[in-house]
């Protein structure tokens, strides 16, 4: 089985469970709650009523490289390796074996190295995949989970009327038990 056939199998958020969590208190199966409870993501901004409608960010007026041209700063030290052939610049053995930190600082200062090795945003290694539940590998791995996740209509009118449904029922139920 594959994680992307999992993305039907996988309980989300309490509005796929309809109306059973209702259900199961109303007929005081509390086994049952507790189960439903349970299957859903514990990541709660995964839930329905925590996902908010997208906004318009206002446009930035100033550029970072707008900042650092005024205050004459140098560039960005860049995040990561851009070539193979840039691994030799990391080559500061030699300066260290002869003790000139100052010029290892000052070669750093001039021509700043990369941070990192490898500049990929996205990237988590699979070892700590594999330790995370099945909707954040899900949610790393495919991202039409993402369209699935956006806030449904709430449907006041229906929601009442399930309500009163309920109430009207609840004492008929109670009765025939």
């Amino acid at each position: 089985m594959t994680l992307n056939a999992l993305s039907n199998d996988i309980l989300v958020h309490e509005l796929q469970l309809g109306e059973q969590l209702n259900k199961s208190v109303h007929h005081e199966r509390r086994s049952d709650f507790s189960l439903l409870l349970a299957m859903l993501t514990d990541d709660v901004r995964a839930h329905s009523q925590f996902t908010l409608p997208l906004s318009q960010i206002p446009e930035k007026t100033t550029s970072s490289e707008q900042l650092r041209k005024y205050f004459q700063l140098p560039d960005e030290a860049p995040l990561a390796l851009k070539d193979v052939a840039d691994i030799s610049r990391y080559n500061q053995a030699s300066l260290l074996e002869q003790q000139q930190l100052e010029g290892l600082r000052l070669a750093n200062i001039l021509n700043p190295k990369p941070l990192a090795f490898r500049d990929d945003v996205k990237h988590i290694d699979q070892q700590v995949m594999t330790n995370t539940s099945l909707y954040c590998q899900q949610k790393n791995q495919d991202i039409s989970l993402a369209k699935t996740q956006q806030r449904a209509d709430f449907n006041a009118k229906a929601w009442l009327a399930a309500v009163q449904t309920t109430i009207v029922k609840a004492p008929l139920m109670a009765a025939v038990a």
